[in-house]
């Protein structure tokens, strides 16, 4: 489907006249760094010391969500009980220690193009991450030449509810000002699709790891991509259709 089929069918569900994005709300792990791996790795060997039944590739369906969902999620899948506050402090602290000690992750292909697009169109980039790994979190400003600020990143600290609830995304619009027709998510996971989708936000799934796009689309994405690469390139167009296209 074209790009401004694609949009007009959003604007009509959405009851939309048109979308003017003034803020990119954007995902960390997986979409501006390639570090699922990594955290996947990290949670293995938690799960192996705490006697988790889990799979490596689990964890990427996972990505967005905070570490203490995932906790008290393999606790009870495992034990049949819920995670202690101990436990989740303590376990996720682990997970930290471990994620640290792997060769330092760099931007994902593509990312610092889609962020230099998005800056030089007056549209401000916002931080979305179920993360509250601090080694990536200060990368950001040097990474990505100042384009994020931290009083615009939503983290693990600073909400209730972790993807798939739509809280971060409905926070990063709260801190940017903005309505859900005056923003665009990008996200690679699902429960960061779905928790953008349930924002009210035009979201663009992106392919970045082991998840089909057919499961981005299925979570509520209302374009899916092949690659950040591909959505970078394809972003200028993307944004054009926007600005040309109401119902």
């Amino acid at each position: 489907m074209e790009l401004k089929d694609i949009l007009t069918t959003f604007l009509r569900r959405r009851h939309f006249s048109g979308i003017m994005p003034r803020a990119a709300l954007i995902d960390m792990d997986g979409t501006l760094y390639d570090s699922m791996g990594n955290h996947a790795d990290a949670w293995m060997r938690v799960s192996a010391e705490a006697g988790f039944n889990a799979t490596r590739e689990e964890f990427f369906l996972y990505e967005g969500c905070t570490g203490a969902y995932i906790i008290d999620l393999l606790t009870r899948r495992s034990f049949g009980r819920p995670a202690t506050e101990t436990e989740m402090a303590e376990l996720y602290h682990r997970k930290t220690v471990y994620f640290n000690e792997m060769p330092l992750v760099g931007p994902m292909p593509g990312a610092r193009e889609m962020v230099d697009i998005f800056v030089r169109s007056g549209i401000t980039p916002v931080v979305v991450t179920g993360s509250g790994q601090a080694s990536l979190i200060d990368r950001l400003t040097r990474d990505f030449d100042g384009a994020f600020s931290p009083e615009l990143m939503v983290t693990a600290h600073n909400v209730t509810h972790g993807k798939p609830h739509p809280e971060p995304y409905i926070r990063g619009m709260q801190l940017a000002r903005v309505s859900p027709s005056g923003a665009i998510a990008i996200d690679n996971a699902p429960l960061g699709v779905k928790s953008a989708s349930a924002a009210g936000v035009f979201t663009a799934g992106v392919v970045t790891g082991p998840i089909p796009g057919s499961a981005l689309e299925e979570a509520g994405a209302t374009a899916v991509f092949p690659s950040m690469t591909d959505f970078a390139e394809r972003l200028p167009e993307l944004l054009l259709t926007m600005a040309s296209t109401s119902v």
